[in-house]
């Protein structure tokens, strides 16, 4: 064998090896890098939105997804039977961190993850779920984000935006406990303006038409208020297109269901609830314990307008209110 291709073999074989060390250490690195589990409840563009902030307030804690953390994106789709399987797979990849979008997966994920931290993102409730003792001292491996309304500042603005206002309609999904609490403690609000309220459930997106059907005939209702409902959010076109056909303006909590033909909102901002959740998440892949993280608030809504809307139920914007709305681009053709 000559000197050359004795050359070429030594050289052939240090590059092998080089790569083969390569190799192993980049296994090593990935083997290393943190999985968090996230398992959102549905789909529609407020939990999207919330995913995509998640992800914005990690990278913004410093971190990189698929570089130095992983994401583990499970759906539901809405399906409850998906829940305790999507959450149980978490568990046995040993996620680091999981979380729940929404409180059905918030719950999911808690009730089956024990040994390691838990953190929600949007439940309205956290208290009444069982996710956490208190807001303050959350006392288990369970913290994270609500999404609880201003709901006080929200009735203002609609009657300033309805000074003619007596019969207010809320609508809400029964199954979901978030939901639930939001349009009782709505309820008792209307009542202590002295306006009439009147209540109407649905128990899944199927019963939306009809009883939505049922709400806006006859002018049962002057106006519709529709709390942090997941189920209705996914399903806005129905509730729009019959309360647009009776003339009722609809008052959601959410920009992204005014934007789907509410009218306004003193809104929670569901890609800043991400981004707080993910800052959250950051701090426990730091160490930091979930049992003494206090669950964290919207401090502030945002007033969210959707003038096309408004201007077609005929409905004027105060001047102070449109001064320091802002205003979104109407879906509704």
């Amino acid at each position: 064998m000559n000197k050359k291709v004795l050359g070429a073999l030594v050289l052939l074989a240090g590059t092998l090896v080089a790569t083969g060390v390569a190799e192993k250490m980049t296994e090593t690195r990935v083997a290393n890098v943190p999985t968090v589990g996230v398992l959102q409840f549905m789909s529609h563009p407020a939990l999207d939105a919330i995913y995509e902030g998640l992800r914005e307030g990690l990278e913004d804690s410093g971190y990189q997804i698929g570089r130095t953390v992983k994401i583990d994106f499970q759906n539901a789709q809405g399906d409850q039977s998906n829940l305790k399987t999507m959450a149980t797979r978490f568990e046995d990849e040993d996620a680091a961190v999981s979380v729940g979008i929404a409180t059905p997966a918030a719950v999911a994920v808690a009730n089956t993850i024990k040994a390691k931290p838990v953190i929600f993102s949007a439940s309205t409730n956290p208290i009444g779920a069982k996710l956490v003792k208190t807001y303050a001292h959350p006392g288990s491996n369970v913290t994270g984000v609500s999404d609880q309304a201003p709901l006080a500042a929200h009735l203002k603005m609609m009657r300033a935006l309805m000074p003619d206002l007596k019969t207010v309609g809320i609508i809400y999904t029964s199954s979901d406990d978030s939901a639930t609490t939001e349009a009782k403690k709505f309820e008792k609000l209307v009542k202590q303006a002295h306006l009439q309220v009147k209540l109407y459930s649905i128990a899944s997106s199927n019963d939306l038409n009809q009883t939505s059907l049922q709400m806006v005939q006859n002018h049962n209702v002057d106006a519709v208020f529709v709390p942090t409902d997941n189920t209705i959010a996914g399903a806005m076109t129905t509730l729009i297109k019959n309360t647009d056909e009776a003339n009722v303006p609809v008052f959601p909590t959410v920009d992204t269901m005014v934007a789907a033909g509410g009218v306004a909102a003193e809104s929670i901002n569901q890609k800043q609830i991400g981004i707080m959740t993910g800052k959250m998440i950051a701090k426990v892949l730091k160490g930091a314990k979930p049992k003494t993280m206090p669950v964290q608030f919207m401090k502030q809504g945002t007033l969210v307008i959707n003038k096309a809307q408004a201007a077609k139920l005929g409905i004027h914007i105060p001047v102070e209110y449109a001064a320091k709305a802002k205003f979104v681009k109407s879906e509704v053709k």
